[in-house]
């Protein structure tokens, strides 16, 4: 007798009752009430595998190989026979093992990685090592900037914590791109420069060319660290290993998450250069995390590290950012009332549209046309373009196909046509 397949309203009601009405609502709102099913590589299926989507969120980066990436999954089924999440207290092969790998992998000198679970919890370990290392309590972000929701992270973020005040005291932020506002602000008390390389949340910003060697030299000049934010950016989402290496400098502190995962066991870096190693040389348990820096986690990451330093694979993400970026030349010829301008790197893609009103409104209709993305937060006239960094040129031109349809409906709804 085959097996009932779930309910999917009952699982939406549930979610309500459960989890979050709130979101229930936001989702239906939008026309975005997916209950995943199956789900593989670029596509995910909704409960009852009647309809299909291309991923092109990617939860920020987390399924930058897709979902379930079989050689990840092959490794820690692997590793499930020998291995557990490890003591974080003990030493660990595969703990060891991974930082190597990540010394030898991002930029310049960085050499030393403390492991987390979360990008937030990355965040704070940066900013906790700034302070302790400096013995100062300035920290400096940018205004837009989006680096997790914990204590430190969430006080040098935007916005999402004006209803937790008072945050922790000793932040400021300045303008994205303004290297004299940044001059500006650095004062004596200042410990660290904190940004994105690529804000997404503020609209997939893309600085101005000299911008990050000016904030390299300014940071040199007055004895601050900089910590760069890669946690979307990086891990070739933008053709790159490493999104702040088109700009060629090597910061202070390097935080990592989400795409570390390989989409199947979470874990997080903070990475540094060997200077920094002297704040903990007097107290090495000063900062831990229970499940940071899991052995199952460590078997993940190195699988997913494995497969984006392949020969090839940069490659194949740029020619599908060209592939998409030729699309939307063309889309832009044909609805040049709607969508006004796109900000890229690689397939880390923002959309800009005519007004605040075109993010939710392309959001529900790319849904419908069988693709997930969505505007940015702090940018609403902005779709957000991030899909597996595995699309094929097939896919590519479905999503192209969709978005098509979907400007000329949100132009049409809007008056813009």
């Amino acid at each position: 007798m085959a097996e009932r397949p779930p309910d999917r309203d009952q699982v939406i009601k549930d979610f309500a009752s459960y989890v979050s009405p709130g979101k229930v609502a936001v989702y239906q709102a939008l026309g975005t009430t997916i209950v995943p099913g199956r789900r593989e590589g670029v596509r995910v299926w909704d409960l009852d595998g009647t309809r299909s989507w291309i991923e092109c969120r990617s939860a920020g980066g987390v399924f930058n190989l897709g979902h379930r990436p079989p050689r990840v999954i092959a490794a820690v089924r692997q590793a499930l026979d020998s291995l557990d999440i490890g003591d974080h207290v003990l030493m660990s092969q595969h703990r060891a093992a991974l930082a190597k790998r990540l010394a030898q992998l991002t930029p310049g000198d960085i050499t030393y990685t403390v492991f987390g679970v979360s990008g937030g919890e990355a965040v704070d370990l940066a900013i906790k090592l700034a302070r302790g290392y400096s013995r100062k309590p300035g920290i400096i972000s940018l205004e837009g900037g989006y680096h997790g929701c914990t204590g430190f992270a969430l006080a040098a973020t935007t916005e999402f914590g004006d209803k937790f005040a008072p945050l922790a005291p000793g932040f400021s932020k300045v303008p994205f791109g303004n290297i004299e506002a940044l001059a500006a602000t650095i004062d004596e008390d200042t410990a660290a420069v904190i940004m994105e390389t690529i804000p997404a949340t503020a609209g997939m910003l893309v600085p101005p060319p000299d911008y990050f060697p000016r904030v390299r030299e300014l940071c040199d000049e007055t004895g601050v660290l900089l910590i760069i934010d890669e946690v979307q950016a990086g891990l070739a989402r933008t053709g790159r290993l490493w999104a702040i290496d088109e700009w060629g400098v090597v910061p202070d502190i390097m935080v990592l998450g989400k795409g570390m995962s390989g989409a199947i066991y979470p874990i997080s870096a903070t990475c540094f250069r060997p200077h920094l190693q002297a704040f903990f040389d007097s107290d090495p348990f000063i900062h831990i995390s229970t499940y940071g820096g899991a052995d199952l986690g460590c078997v993940a990451c190195l699988a997913m590290l494995d497969q984006i330093t392949e020969p090839g694979f940069l490659e194949h993400v740029q020619e599908m950012g060209d592939r998409f970026a030729d699309g939307f030349d063309r889309l832009q010829e044909k609805h040049p009332a709607i969508f006004t301008g796109v900000r890229q790197r690689g397939l880390m893609i923002g959309l800009e549209m005519a007004s605040d009103a075109c993010g939710p409104l392309m959001t529900r209709a790319m849904g419908e046309h069988g693709v997930i993305a969505i505007f940015s937060h702090l940018r609403p006239s902005s779709l957000q373009i991030m899909p597996p960094l595995i699309i094929e040129a097939d896919e590519v031109d479905e999503v192209l196909d969709a978005l098509d349809a979907s400007l000329g409906e949100v132009a049409r709804t809007l008056g813009l046509s």
